[in-house]
């Protein structure tokens, strides 16, 4: 049952210009600026930083609802809003107060948007060999080298939280994810060296400005470094235990389903049919677990968060793919028209279980202490 209105909540108005903007984003592949400025103006971006620097104070129960909400209008703007707040969180947690100081004021008046630049080409799912380097220069700044793919938000975004090799790979054995002598930068987006490329034409997620980062011989200051040097893991160990979840982003485009063919059934006359009724309903729980495990994840009530976090992900982004599947079964030929809503949802829904962490790669983090 939705829960009463608050902070986090967009307005109708801005529901609205989200899901035109989605619609010229499945054609066009590319982010559109007014979605952008609106998120940009929304709050929301406020949301996981402390009051102290002007923020929301939100928690990551929040962040997952708000996440949904928008998720319901327009996918690809909800994940670019999760990897901001992803990324204000971890400066929050870990930054000194200089650069909570310099950075989280501005990201909460949506100033600076921030994204995530992990994932890079033969790196796999857990990023354990990286390419991209950090290597310590003589005035105690940093050059960064490499290249990462998949970033969400690439060119649009002001900040950049970038993963590199700061000491030689290591065999790794007792972190899952990320690999020690792995370190985490903030690098500005017009810091030069800093080139997004947007010529990744996905099939989901257009608007999320998804591409590639080419960092070459970027340099940047000893300041710029997050977290202590050489323990990236810890970190991204810690993101888990948030309980920020991407499985919000399935549940928000679940709920647009199921809106979207409840519609089309009752334009059509063919709620009539208990079959097609009860078909809806058990729709309808499937979508209301996994916003029920969402939400758990977010309340970091469980007794492992990490844990219930990973399988937040897992289930509502099954649930997003199953709901979207047996739309187009229940709309039968009306979905099978290339530019149908249905279409571009389902392929947002695949889109969740390939971002990070992918869902194989959460198996093998719940799996491992079984190995």
């Amino acid at each position: 049952m939705p829960v009463a209105a608050s902070v986090t909540d967009m307005d109708s108005a801005g529901l609205a210009l989200l899901r035109e903007s989605a619609a010229r984003t499945a054609g066009t592949g590319a982010p559109d600026p007014a979605a952008i400025g609106l998120l940009r103006s929304s709050g929301l971006l406020g949301l996981p930083v402390p009051a102290a620097h002007g923020g929301r104070d939100g928690d990551a129960w929040e962040v997952n609802r708000a996440v949904a909400q928008i998720a319901t209008a327009n996918p690809s703007v909800a994940i670019v809003l999760f990897q901001h707040c992803a990324v204000a969180a971890r400066i929050a947690e870990w930054g000194t107060p200089d650069q909570q100081a310099a950075l989280l004021p501005a990201m909460a008046r949506g100033e600076l948007l921030a994204a995530s630049a992990w994932s890079e080409t033969g790196a796999g799912a857990a990023k354990k060999r990286l390419s991209t380097t950090a290597s310590r220069q003589p005035d105690g700044g940093w050059l960064l080298t490499g290249a990462k793919s998949f970033t969400t938000g690439a060119g649009i975004a002001d900040l950049y939280l970038v993963l590199a090799q700061t000491s030689a790979p290591v065999d790794d054995a007792k972190s899952a994810y990320g690999s020690a002598g792995q370190s985490f930068f903030l690098v500005r987006g017009g810091a030069p060296g800093v080139e997004p490329d947007l010529s990744l034409d996905l099939v989901g997620m257009r608007g999320s400005a998804t591409g590639f980062l080419s960092l070459r011989d970027c340099a940047v200051g000893g300041d710029a470094l997050l977290g202590p040097l050489g323990e990236a893991p810890a970190i991204i160990a810690g993101v888990r235990a948030t309980g920020a979840t991407l499985g919000a982003v399935s549940v928000g485009i679940a709920e647009a389903v199921l809106e979207l063919t409840l519609h089309h059934l009752d334009s059509r006359g063919l709620l009539a049919a208990q079959s097609v009724r009860h078909r809806m309903v058990e729709l309808g729980s499937r979508v209301e677990a996994a916003r029920a495990i969402v939400e758990w994840a977010g309340s970091r009530g469980a007794p492992d968060p990490s844990t219930t976090t990973l399988h937040s992900k897992l289930f509502a982004s099954a649930v997003g793919e199953e709901v979207g599947l047996a739309a187009a079964r229940l709309l039968s030929s009306a979905g099978y028209v290339a530019g149908h809503q249905l279409n571009t949802l389902l392929a947002d829904a695949r889109a969740v279980a390939l971002m990070g962490p992918t869902d194989e790669l959460c198996r093998e983090l719940v799996a491992a202490p079984w190995a």
